[in-house]
């Protein structure tokens, strides 16, 4: 066999799934180690499986990204390869949509138009139509972003919420007046940890929250349109006495976040009002309304 210049000092070849990938048998094994060197800094994933799917993700990129922009965002990379081998590892139920089958897509082209935080990719692709001819080929363009979670903490007790506060960016692209949103703890959950694990430390991180029990709201795209953003809504039982809100958030991440303790009824009042406008709690408060009355009776 023989080796790639600079692939003897990779320890992370040692995976032969990984060197396979990398170094493949078309002559241009060589040209992406170097990319996937330079691309990674040398840095090894967490795990196998996830140093796999991240070389995936680089060498997509190939020829289109520099490496050095692939290093400077390796943080946000991993986070949605982590996602990737989520999605591809979760159950699909199909008892009434259609059961997808291999070949049913088939992408013939991809563009990454940008890498940064999030990233940005055109598609032309083909697929089966629901008649069983093939439709395309269509060019579709998507947002890349990594999975997520939201929680709202709920004090049985008092029936009262804690939302959190902040100014977001999706509004103030939009043109809305007020960009400042009412939101339920959210996230992203990085790679090397669950949802569960990354909602109890978004709770710590932006309401100085130590979670107990978490109750799965549901799991969904919210935006399956144009978006690859998958999340995963909780409710957190949790005590919220008098004086628990407060302004949290990380310097680093330049997070601005004030808390607010209110009664049920009066979330419920602000989504009637349009106060509250985001889609995640607005779910996640009509579920808790439906269901509050059976989780109190458990827990008290």
């Amino acid at each position: 066999m023989t080796s790639e210049p600079g692939e003897g000092d990779d320890a992370r070849l040692s995976d032969a799934q990984l060197r396979a990938l990398i170094l493949g048998r078309d002559g241009q094994g060589a040209a992406r180690l170097a990319f996937w060197q330079a691309a990674t800094g040398g840095l090894a994933a967490p795990d196998a499986a996830l140093e796999r799917q991240l070389a995936t993700d680089i060498l997509a990129t190939m020829g289109q990204v520099p490496p050095e922009r692939l290093r400077a965002r390796r943080g946000p990379m991993l986070a949605r390869a982590a996602s990737a081998l989520r999605a591809s590892a979760a159950l699909s139920p199909a008892g009434l949509r259609h059961a997808a089958a291999p070949g049913d897509v088939a992408i013939s082209h991809l563009s990454h138009d940008f890498n940064g935080f999030f990233a940005v990719e055109s598609l032309t692709l083909d697929h089966r139509r629901f008649d069983g001819a093939t439709l395309g080929p269509v060019r579709r363009e998507v947002f890349v972003a990594c999975d997520a979670v939201t929680v709202l903490p709920w004090d049985p007790v008092r029936d009262r919420v804690l939302l959190v506060e902040q100014m977001r960016v999706g509004p103030l692209a939009r043109g809305a007046a007020n960009p400042w949103q009412l939101e339920a703890v959210a996230g992203r959950v990085d790679a090397g940890e669950t949802p569960e694990q990354a909602a109890r430390r978004e709770a710590r991180e932006e309401a100085g929250l130590t979670l107990g029990r978490l109750v799965q709201v549901a799991a969904y795209y919210p935006s399956p349109g144009a978006v690859s953003e998958f999340l995963w809504s909780y409710v957190a039982p949790v005590d919220l006495p008098d004086g628990r809100a407060g302004i949290h958030g990380l310097a680093e991440e330049a997070e601005d976040i004030r808390g607010h303790l209110l009664p049920f009824d009066k979330a419920l009042e602000l989504v009637a009002s349009g106060e509250i406008a985001n889609a995640p709690l607005i779910l996640t408060l009509f579920w808790l309304a439906g269901q509050r009355d059976t989780l109190r009776a458990a827990l008290i």
